[in-house]
């Protein structure tokens, strides 16, 4: 039986020709011009996906959104927003509301179909990817540059895998510079300095399960501390792959924080990574940075799918670039966009807690946990597979 998908907009010549696109790919459509219609619909039809722009005379398709994610009926149901706005605070907006994805207009058939096919595959698997879907699998999180909240994106995808069932391993490659252990309470936590400064050959699950540290809330990590001396300690890219290739057999998954830029290590390391997340923040200096790093990426990288492009953005800019732009300039989709406000994060971390088990239903921690579902999704695809963006 062919998915539903319920067209949401005011423009009937925009409604048919979306309504067209999507038949032609198979799916039944269901079509409404304005805000109360697209409500009463979607209670009583329960449409697979709903495609919402967000300009209509009624009501604003952000309060539709809200509606939507406030009934029962309705809450679980994928929204994709619609709309010619390209503004990455637009954007924000929209998933605040609850959006699951965004399109702007004119979008090619291809990219719709493509979204619309990963959005309804999305919602009919399981949310919450199982440990045995990421068994041995590694996630880098790597900073163009520092300050743009790569430890706080690691620390948090790995929470969110562990709150998933899934039983990961936080760990990090910088020795003398780490400040993880520090912000989730573990003190000076020296365990990667005590594993590298041993021979590769004694590198075993035995001697790094001795230096594994738990946090509170049970999920592992394997840290680097803060002390400048751990940073003097002489070791081997061999040390370092061979930690990374054994906690594979540990960690479900792994999640690596990478720090920041290119280094001829972090080079190495960042092709052992399964699935990378690029983290920038919406500032021309950091975009410009970001091209030339993802170029890098490119070159040595064979699944371009599997790099993502994060945006952390903590305060909205009074002339923020738009999506389309960002994307453009990178040369890369941009995953997702992590609306973090600097309170909470500040908050979390005194309590020495990643944001998002302090606050689950904080913005910020919604939009890293689907991150972290979305990776872990792809993860599970069969081999061959090519994912849908």
């Amino acid at each position: 039986m062919a998915e539903k998908i319920l067209v949401v907009d005011d423009d009937l010549d925009s409604l048919k020709l979306i309504g067209l696109m999507l038949q032609r790919n198979g799916y039944e459509v269901s079509a409404a011009s304005a805000g109360s219609q697209a409500i009463a619909k979607a209670s009583a039809e329960r449409p697979d996906l709903i495609i919402l722009d967000v300009m209509m005379p009624d009501m604003s398709g952000l309060e539709v959104c809200r509606r939507l994610r406030k009934n029962p009926d309705t809450k679980s149901i994928p929204i994709i927003m619609f709309t010619a706005k390209t503004l990455i605070d637009d954007k924000v907006a929209g998933f605040e509301a609850g959006a699951d994805d965004y399109l702007t207009k004119p979008t090619h058939p291809a990219e719709l179909a493509s979204r619309v096919k990963a959005m309804i595959g999305r919602n009919t698997t399981p949310s919450k990817p199982s440990a045995s879907g990421v068994k041995g699998a590694t996630i880098g999180v790597l900073g163009v540059k520092g300050g743009v909240g790569t430890s706080t994106i690691a620390i948090n995808v790995a929470a969110a895998r562990h709150m998933a069932g899934d039983t990961p391993i936080l760990t990090d490659i910088r020795p003398g510079i780490g400040s993880s252990g520090l912000a989730l309470g573990l003190g000076k936590a020296s365990g990667i300095a005590n594993i590298l400064s041993k021979p590769v050959e004694e590198i075993r699950p035995k001697l790094i399960e001795s230096e594994i540290a738990v946090h509170s809330s049970g999920l592992r990590t394997l840290l680097s501390s803060p002390q400048p001396k751990d940073a003097a300690i002489q070791y081997s890219p061999e040390a370092v792959l061979t930690l990374i290739r054994t906690l594979r057999t540990m960690g479900k998954p792994v999640v690596v924080d990478l720090g920041s830029g290119l280094s001829p290590l972090i080079s190495r390391v960042q092709q052992e990574m399964d699935h990378l997340i690029v983290v920038i923040d919406p500032i021309a200096v950091t975009l410009n940075m970001a091209r030339e790093l993802l170029f890098e990426l490119d070159k040595s990288r064979t699944d371009a799918s599997k790099t993502h492009v994060v945006v952390v953005n903590r305060a909205a800019s009074s002339t923020p670039p738009s999506w389309s732009e960002v994307e453009q300039t990178l040369g890369h989709e941009i995953r997702a966009i992590i609306a973090l406000a600097s309170e909470l994060a500040l908050h979390a971390q005194q309590q020495h807690i990643p944001i998002v088990t302090y606050q689950t239903t904080a913005i910020a921690s919604s939009q890293m946990i689907k991150l972290s579902d979305e990776i872990a999704a792809r993860i599970r695809m069969p081999a061959g597979e090519i994912p849908a963006n």
